[in-house]
């Protein structure tokens, strides 16, 4: 490996994302990509790669180099460096990928200054690109037949396959994606257009709120502050308390995601008095990840012009069920919890299972999915709306605070 993998929270780019905006990009990135011009997509990323790597840019250019985000990375291990390849989902997330032609975009490229010629064959998200070698997985080779992005995996693994249907993935960050059908909808928002996946026949796409920073916050407590001794006691510690007492987290420890896009938001806990405790504190922690998850559910709702009915769960903060009925609550709407909540991992299952013919088609893995529990809204609508123009208030003071 030229050098180690950078992770998506990294911010180090910020400065050469500014330089884009100053050079008039915002626009054409947003229509060519879906994308936002920050450092959370790859193409600054490879750019300062190939800045900070001996030789970097030459060797790129006389093909020495490959670059690829984690699925290309295990693909070409599992096969043995046979295949350099990803998928559809994968490459919309790099901010140099085109998702109308669905090719990588020249243009951008060369804004980049990036070789094409290092990037991996972009596929469908089902279909059989080779064989895993044998010895990863027993003595025989073994199909690899599905690459997916974790977030489009999540959302075909909760079965979402028509237009308006959306899921909420809480892992250590959140993220909101809505099904638009065959069509990429474009938005003026902050949030996201992006492939959700490729099948044989057709190309899905989906509008995406990507919240950086979810149960990382409950890491934060267990570990910044030592407020908790794991992430499970939050709860407990949370239902120690009726409420917030009127205190609110603003969770923008790597910036602010969708739909706010601010490298310069920091985090703020504003609403402290002498009697706000460990208690307030963490219900306030868990409760903004669900404001933040409204946040982003009323831009969706505006650009897709429609009305989200429910919002299907999934990931390691479903297990909080006062987080959950908080989510249902501020929302206003029924919250369905998938009685599998790993649903990435599911969704690239069933991709593969598709492409195997293991399953015949959607309709087949539909039949499958199931809720393990639903939490229906019990708060007024006087008092959800008054707790949320209380949160972004929360949210207007945390924004741009590096810039003063």
């Amino acid at each position: 490996s030229a050098t180690g993998a950078i992770v998506w929270q990294c911010r180090c780019t910020a400065t050469l994302c500014e330089e884009l905006k100053q050079k008039g990009m915002i626009q054409p990135i947003r229509e060519k990509t879906g994308l936002i011009v920050d450092a959370y997509f790859s193409a600054t990323k490879l750019r300062w790669i190939l800045d900070h790597i001996p030789q970097g840019q030459q060797r790129a250019q006389q093909g020495d180099l490959l670059f690829g985000t984690v699925d290309s990375w295990l693909v070409w291990n599992l096969t043995g460096g046979a295949v350099h390849i990803t998928d559809y989902s994968n490459a919309s997330r790099t901010m140099l990928f085109n998702i109308h032609t669905l090719q990588w975009d020249k243009d951008l490229l060369a804004a980049l200054d990036i070789p094409e010629a290092i990037l991996p064959q972009v596929m469908p998200s089902s279909q059989v690109y080779g064989e895993i070698t044998a010895g990863f997985l027993g003595s025989s080779p073994v199909p690899l037949a599905a690459i997916v992005g974790d977030q489009q995996a999540a959302l075909f693994g909760q079965a979402c396959y028509h237009p308006g249907m959306t899921k909420n993935t809480y892992g250590t960050g959140s993220f909101v994606l809505l099904n638009t059908g065959d069509k990429p909808v474009p938005s003026q928002r902050g949030l996201i257009t992006t492939v959700a996946w490729g099948l044989a026949s057709k190309v899905s796409y989906a509008l995406e709120g990507s919240i950086f920073i979810s149960g990382a916050a409950v890491q934060w407590l267990r570990d910044g502050l030592g407020l908790i001794a794991s992430a499970a006691e939050s709860e407990d510690l949370a239902r120690s308390v009726p409420d917030s007492g009127g205190v609110y987290f603003v969770p923008a420890l790597a910036g602010l995601g969708a739909p706010y896009w601010d490298m310069y938001a920091r985090g703020t806990i504003l609403g402290l008095t002498h009697g706000t405790t460990r208690g307030h504190l963490t219900r306030a922690t868990l409760e903004a990840i669900a404001y933040r998850t409204r946040d982003v559910m009323e831009v969706m709702e505006i650009e897709a012009n429609l009305q989200i009915p429910l919002l299907r769960v999934d990931g390691g903060g479903t297990a909080n069920a006062l987080l959950m009925q908080f989510q249902a609550d501020i929302l206003g709407i029924p919250i369905q919890r998938a009685a599998v909540a790993e649903t990435t991992a599911l969704g690239a299952a069933y991709l593969a299972g598709l492409a195997v013919g293991f399953w015949r088609d959607t309709v087949d893995i539909t039949r499958q999915w199931r809720a393990s529990d639903i939490y229906e809204p019990s708060m007024s609508s006087d008092q959800r709306e008054s707790l949320y123009a209380g949160w972004k208030r929360a949210v207007e003071r945390a924004r741009g605070w590096l810039t003063g």
